[in-house]
């Protein structure tokens, strides 16, 4: 019944998508798969975008969707923001690929230490949070003379770091030391195994982002900062995602400073960008006048991403940030009502929220782990992602991406939201009565999946 409910639904998204699909077909010619990036392609086949405006995307085939996903965290600002797109016809007004220094970088640089302070002492910045992941590891490194890194499993921190056990691995090879995320008895039993004075860094989300929505709990965040500190190996924050959950980050709002933090796209104003930074006795080893480390990069301080920048980082102050993840709060709450209701959401287990954080986060980490549940949701504030249980759970996941799509909303395949700053409270209630929509027309089969 549930493989015939997918099928009708792609024959049916196929036959309304036929300038998309034609555009796919014409893309597999040049690219395999007809994808640049992965984590872009649907079953059984994506949609091919011809415009944004604020909140709203529009196909090839001129259906428009209400967009939930916000390009992965990046898309904060909606899709054309207009104080974003002055800044950056003003910077290109004045010539770009100057090759030296320009003013735009300094401000952001300025903006962004003291944004995220006191963590952000120092900061350089990338094109990518794949790029500034890399880079800390490669501090971190430098700076021990240590060479293995403890890494956590579903934790993604780019194309070239991730540890999803669903994918071959692209990997950089270096020495990984990979535990269980949450889970502070194996994590110790881990570091017990490998030598003395052998870890580099700590890598680590405060919430896992691509792996799912899940929160990191206080006690094994802490019990990271206690480690690092203990064995002289660099905590590393991944804020790529999580630094737009909070003003001045995620890991600032539970109480706990890393030796290092990496930033993304949002802080370049949703443009090509990644930072990362931290202490100032690390940093300063890639200063040219007294340190050792060289960090090139042609676009690290191209004039699009640092105009951008400044931009983003000005629309985007205390009181809006703390008012989209509380817009994300009350969404997930009203998911959860959704799902009670219909009988789903008896069992939903404990996790930490923005106000879990908000109040000291104390939650250990036998509170955050996956339950045997048919469908529920994670994340804090403004992200967040739907879950199916069973062995069913990556076809109900294909079904509610193609039911939400006719219900002129867009998400990731995965069910992964990142709102943005142009959603607006109309629009959450549309998704709520179309996912109520989904359980009422599914609920025979969701709530017989086996496990």
């Amino acid at each position: 019944m549930l493989e015939e409910a997918v099928t009708k639904a792609q024959a049916d998204y196929t036959a309304a998508n036929p300038l998309s699909f034609k555009s796919y077909q014409d893309a597999c010619q040049h690219m395999p798969g007809g994808n640049t990036r992965t984590v872009l392609h649907s079953s059984p086949f994506p949609l091919t975008f011809q415009s944004g405006a604020r909140a709203t995307l529009t196909s090839l085939d001129g259906h428009q969707y209400v967009d939930f996903l916000g390009e992965y965290t990046a898309g904060i600002y909606g899709h054309n923001n207009a104080t974003i797109r002055a800044a950056i016809d003003e910077a290109l007004s004045n010539g770009w690929n100057l090759g030296g220094s320009n003013v735009y970088e300094k401000r952001l640089a300025k903006m962004v230490s003291e944004r995220f302070a006191p963590t952000m002492e120092l900061v350089r910045f990338t094109n990518s949070g794949t790029e500034a992941n890399m880079c800390a590891i490669a501090t971190a490194m430098a700076w021990t003379g240590r060479k293995k890194v403890l890494v956590f499993s579903d934790g993604y921190h780019g194309s070239t770091i991730g540890f999803s056990a669903s994918a071959e691995s692209m990997n950089l090879p270096h020495e990984w030391v990979i535990g269980t995320y949450n889970d502070v008895a194996e994590t110790a039993t881990l570091l017990e195994e490998i030598p003395p004075e052998s870890l580099a860094a700590i890598l680590v989300e405060p919430m896992l982002g691509s792996g799912g929505g899940i929160p990191g709990s206080a006690e094994f965040l802490r019990y990271l900062r206690h480690t690092a500190t203990e064995c002289g190996a660099l905590l590393v924050f991944d804020e790529v995602m999580t630094s737009r959950l909070s003003y001045r980050g995620l890991g600032h709002k539970l109480g706990i400073r890393p030796d290092l933090m990496t930033l993304g796209k949002w802080v370049g104003g949703g443009m090509s960008f990644g930072a990362f930074g931290g202490r100032r006795d690390v940093m300063e080893m890639f200063d040219p006048r007294t340190g050792n480390l060289r960090h090139a990069g042609t676009f690290n301080n191209n004039v699009v991403s640092m105009a951008a920048g400044c931009a983003g980082c000005r629309i985007l102050d205390e009181n809006k940030i703390d008012r989209l993840n509380d817009m994300g709060e009350r969404f997930r709450h009203s998911v959860e009502v959704v799902l009670f209701k219909h009988g789903l959401g008896e069992a939903t287990t404990k996790h930490s929220s923005s106000s879990d954080y908000a109040n000291g986060g104390q939650v250990s980490s036998s509170d955050v782990k996956t339950a045997r549940m048919e469908m529920w949701i994670s994340g804090i504030g403004s992200i967040l992602v739907i879950h199916f249980g069973g062995t069913g759970k990556d076809l109900f996941q294909v079904l509610f991406f193609h039911h939400m799509l006719q219900e002129s909303i867009y998400l990731a395949q995965r069910v992964f939201m990142a709102l943005s700053i142009e959603i607006t409270i109309q629009d959450i209630e549309h998704f709520v009565l179309a996912l109520e929509r989904f359980v009422m027309k599914y609920k025979s089969l969701i709530s017989n999946v086996g496990f």
